[in-house]
């Protein structure tokens, strides 16, 4: 297409698209008068590098986060891989806020991200017509009491579901346990190839749903297990059953699963210390380059037809290659593997994990020490099942 004639609600937004001029009108009459040169109508044109701009100064700053380097470190972990993450621990420990600062860490969308994202919205009619380039990651918090067709996308007419509003972005459940079952186990699908595929009687559509899944849950209902400030009032069959509402195979599907311990009250009544947003972000930025570099020569296509991009999305046969070990975290990991009763969906999200490990770090070969740290970060999962 050379020229598209359209509303003036939706010419701005069409003319992002490089290489079609746009024109504008009000309504039938001026499109005739505009074919037929009675009318003349310059081009639209929007400055995308202005929408950029616009991101570069966030709102949310895991710099205003006091204390929980631990936690920070594991989101940046989890921002480099693009890794899924459950954080654990009492009310008020900063769950939600660190959460909700993950986009800020995470690297700008390219305009082909955009785009794709730019069309999910507009689809679900969520597109802010001030905005009609959506180049901020999506963040999408959901309530434990949304249903299957919420999450997944449903009605009669398919309208895209949380998962695809997620897509290129962030995707918090809090309180995981709270939520039905029926629905995290729908997720299983989206988290593992990256699209959602409604089948209703007209056809089957399949939206894009590739998103990365943060999660936050108490350690019990009450709140408080394993907590020095507060005594516990759950007893141990009541934990038991809390935390089994998280089915296995969706565990398996989270690679980092993180405590989140209670500030003490020199850590309260400090002022924030932490790095900025835009520090850790360039790490991250320089992780991602890593991965880019390393599977543009493999070129191995996932299950939509798009080549891999992280480490949280590497292919068996990736994943033989690049994340070779040496003696000592081969006999670490074959310990884990007896101790823990790991999956083979566990295994090898511990490889991927080391992986984004030692690409922090600037380094090809992964030692035994990336393999403990991934390993710590799924000792919970045995204990939450």
């Amino acid at each position: 297409m050379k020229c598209l004639i359209l509303p003036e609600a939706n010419a701005v937004a069409a003319s992002i698209v490089d290489g079609i001029r746009v024109i504008g009108i009000k309504n039938l009459i001026e499109a005739v008068g505009y074919l037929k040169n009675d009318l003349v109508r310059d081009p639209v044109s929007v400055d995308i590098e202005a929408y950029y701009q616009g991101e570069r100064n966030p709102t949310l700053d895991l710099a205003d986060i006091k204390g929980q380097e631990t936690v920070k470190r594991a989101v940046e972990v989890a921002a480099d891989g693009s890794h899924n993450v459950l954080l654990i621990g009492p009310p008020g420990t900063g769950k939600t806020i660190i959460a909700q600062r993950l986009p800020s860490i995470l690297p700008l969308m390219v305009l082909e991200e955009a785009l794709e994202t730019t069309k999910i919205h507009s689809i679900a009619g969520q597109l802010d017509k001030a905005q009609p380039l959506v180049v901020q990651r999506p963040f999408r918090g959901s309530h434990h009491t949304i249903s299957d067709a919420g999450l997944l996308g449903g009605h009669s007419n398919p309208q895209p579901g949380e998962v695809s509003l997620a897509h290129n972005g962030v995707l918090f459940l809090d309180e995981l346990p709270e939520f039905k079952r029926s629905v995290l186990e729908v997720l299983r699908q989206p988290i593992e190839n990256g699209d959602v595929t409604l089948s209703r009687a007209a056809g089957a559509v399949t939206f894009p749903a590739d998103f990365q899944l943060v999660a936050a849950m108490n350690p019990c209902p009450c709140g408080h297990y394993g907590s020095v400030q507060r005594q516990c009032r759950c007893g141990p069959p009541t934990i038991q059953r809390y935390r089994s509402r998280i089915s296995g195979p969706l565990l398996d599907r989270i690679d980092l699963h993180v405590e989140v311990a209670p500030l003490n009250e020199q850590e309260l009544m400090a002022k924030p210390m932490g790095e900025s947003s835009q520090v850790i972000r360039e790490r991250v930025v320089q992780a991602r380059r890593i991965q880019t570099e390393r599977f543009a020569s493999g070129q191995i296509l996932v299950q939509d037809g798009t080549p891999t991009r992280c480490n949280a999305n590497m292919q068996p046969k990736e994943i033989q290659t690049h994340c070779k070990l040496d003696d000592p975290g081969r006999q670490l990991l074959k310990l884990a593997i007896n101790d823990l009763n790991l999956s083979a969906r566990a295994y090898d999200r511990i490889l991927r994990v080391a992986r984004t490990l030692a690409d922090l770090e600037g380094v090809e070969a992964i030692a035994s020490h990336h393999i403990s740290k991934a390993i710590q970060y799924r000792t919970l999962d045995r204990q939450l099942r």
